[in-house]
Order: C-alpha cells, then sequence, then structure tokens
C-alpha cells in the first residue's frame, strides 16, 4: 500500500499473501475521509481513520510498517525471494556461509531458571536459522506469537515461536489469527514450519472469552492438522493445554524435540493443583499447606525426561545441537515437498 486506498483496493491489499504500509504515506481504509464525514457528521484525520499504524497494530489488516518507500521495496523483495514462483515449483534454496554445525553456547543459559522470568525468544531464532535470515512477519500484531521466513542451511523454512513478554506466551484471539493466516502460507507455497514451543496455553479471563479466543483458538488448531508440509517443534520451556497441542499434521513428517528446560502437561501444576484438588485443599486445616505439600509432590514427576523414556517425543536434545539438528532436519523435509506440489485444498474452519 503505497498511498491511500479505499473500497476495492483496500480489499486486494488484505487479501494478498503479504502486505505492508509505509508509516505517513499509507492509509487503508473502506471509506475515505470525506465519506465518514458526511456519514457521521464529524471529520476526521486520514491517519488516524486508516493510517499504518492502525493496521500493523491494531487490526491486523496488513502484515508489515515500513518507515520509506526503498524499505517497502526491499522488504517485498526478501519476502519473495522464500517463496517460489507458483504453487507447482518448489521454494528457491539459496547459498550461505553460515556453516551448518555452527552450535552457539548462549543458548545453554538462555532460558532461565524461574520459570516466571521473560527471555528474547528472537535471540533464539537467530541463533538458530542461517545468519541474517530471519524476515518477521506481522510483528506489531499478535505480539504473544513471533511469526517469519528464515532459512536452515540455505533452506526456507517458517518459524513460529511463542513470545513471553506478551501475555506469557499464551496465545490471544489476535496470535490465534496470526497463526492460522501463518500456516496457511506456509503450506501453501511447500515452506516447511519450525514450532518453538514456549506455550503455557490460550489466554484466559473475561477479556479472552470476549474477543472469540476459543473460536479463533480453534482456527488456528485446524490450520495446524490441516498443513501438509513437514512440521518440528522445539519445546524451549512450557507446553500446557489446549494451544499447546498444536503440533502440526500427525499423518505427515511430524517431529517433537524438547530442551531440557521444557515443562508440560495438560495444566500447569501452579494452577491445575487448585483445580483438580480443590475440595481436598478447602477440606485441610492448613488450606496454604496442603496446596504446595501436593505441588511438591507434583513437582516430582515434572521431568522432561519421563516423557522421552516414554517415547512420547523424540528426545531431548542439548541446546547447542538445535541448529544443527535443524538443518539435518530441513534437508529432509525438502526431500519431501517435491512429493507435494500443486493448490492445497482445506476443509471450511468454523
Amino acid at each position: 500500500c503505497m498511498g491511500s486506498v479505499a473500497g476495492l483496493g483496500a480489499v486486494r491489499v488484505t487479501i494478498s499473501h503479504f502486505s505492508l504500509m509505509i508509516e505517513g504515506t499509507s492509509q487503508l481504509f473502506v471509506a475515505g475521509p470525506p465519506v465518514v464525514e458526511r456519514g457521521f457528521g464529524k471529520p476526521v484525520d486520514k491517519n488516524a481513520l486508516g493510517g499504518s499504524h492502525i493496521h500493523a497494530h491494531g487490526s491486523g489488516a496488513v502484515d508489515n510498517e515500513v518507515p520509506s518507500e526503498a524499505e517497502a521495496f526491499d522488504s517485498i523483495k526478501r519476502f519473495l525471494s522464500y517463496l517460489p514462483q507458483n504453487v507447482w515449483q518448489v521454494p528457491p534454496r539459496h547459498v550461505i556461509d553460515d556453516p551448518v554445525d555452527r552450535r552457539e553456547e548462549n543458548l545453554l543459559s538462555v532460558i532461565p531458571r524461574d520459570r516466571r522470568t521473560p527471555y528474547q525468544v528472537r535471540d533464539i531464532i537467530d541463533a538458530v536459522v542461517d545468519q541474517q535470515s530471519f524476515f518477521e512477519i506481522s510483528p506489531g500484531y499478535g505480539r504473544a506469537l513471533v511469526v517469519g521466513l528464515g532459512r536452515l542451511d540455505g533452506y526456507p523454512t517458517g518459524i513460529m515461536a511463542n513470545d513471553c513478554h506478551h501475555h506469557g506466551g499464551a496465545v490471544d484471539a489476535k496470535a490465534s489469527e496470526k497463526m492460522m493466516r501463518f500456516i496457511d502460507l506456509c503450506d501453501t507455497f511447500h515452506i516447511p514450519i519450525i514450532n518453538l514451543v514456549d506455550n503455557p496455553g490460550f489466554l484466559i479471563g473475561t477479556q479472552a472469552e470476549q474477543a472469540g479466543t476459543v473460536r479463533l483458538g480453534s482456527r488456528a488448531l485446524m490450520a495446524c492438522y490441516q498443513a501438509t508440509v513437514p512440521w518440528v517443534s522445539v519445546i524451549i520451556r512450557r507446553c500446557y493445554g489446549v494451544a499447546g497441542a498444536g503440533h502440526g499434521n500427525s499423518d505427515r513428517l511430524n517431529l517433537r524435540y524438547a530442551w531440557p528446560s521444557a515443562d508440560w502437561g495438560s495444566l500447569p501444576i501452579e494452577g491445575g493443583v487448585q483445580a483438580a484438588y480443590r475440595r481436598d485443599i478447602e477440606a485441610a486445616e492448613d488450606p496454604d499447606a496442603r496446596r504446595r505439600e501436593l505441588e511438591d509432590e507434583l513437582e516430582q514427576y515434572r521431568s522432561p525426561f519421563r516423557t522421552a523414556e516414554a517415547f512420547g517425543i523424540e528426545e531431548i536434545i542439548d541446546p547447542r545441537d538445535t541448529r544443527p539438528l535443524l538443518c539435518d532436519w530441513a534437508k529432509l523435509a525438502y526431500e519431501i515437498v517435491p512429493t507435494q506440489l500443486g493448490p492445497k485444498t482445506r476443509i471450511p474452519r468454523p
């Protein structure tokens, strides 16, 4: 969107595979200021009505916001570099000089020992993908989820990761919509997906329910299960609830690995004990002491190694081995991609 667009022009922007607006230059709306003033009897500024900040951060109608026209063309060029010419072709691999066996030492300490302490998930993404290859999409919308395109050993991949700085990484309605749209993009153009998981579940509370988190979250999960592209999940910290079950289509190439910091289940111990043992806790002489006792008892079973020993995941890995492992996975994934070419069909979502 290079200037002011309304009506059908605005629709064409929003239904494209990737859209962006230029700060202070672009405006997008159903109807412009003259029509709005005529209908409501009050004047309105075009940027206040449909400026880039409205749609890149508020409505999510466009993906990215850039400061200049030159950067707009650079972003478009970079986005297209990850995609094939059409759905009958394989996404192009680029020659890179970043070693596939690069092991980043800082990954050993990037996850804080205190589960309540946040960290920068983009640092993990940058440490894993080919250097300078991550192109983030919709950074200002649905901020509990980071999505974008990157490369592993030159192979294009889609990257999803929970951002614990927003809602603790819990998936809200906006993040669900963002997730669904990104998965469909990758699936349409045969781009394998990497999911870096630190997901406490769907966002809860009155506002989350009013925003339709359940409905949009269900659609996001359907997008996961309908996707046919190769998928790999690396659980780096939490993986809880229904939202934590969004790990792609298990009927396809779908692998799950975990860091030693991983922690998963139906409910977190901290809140799950209160829900599951409510009567027991309320009947105790000291409810708080009984709750802590139950939490301490269940804490002994929290280790991810129990699930790994039961083959619930493929393997628990040294965080430093994440890049070498994912580069090997990307090579394997692109042996499958040529068998999946052509348009994708998807059943309706609720």
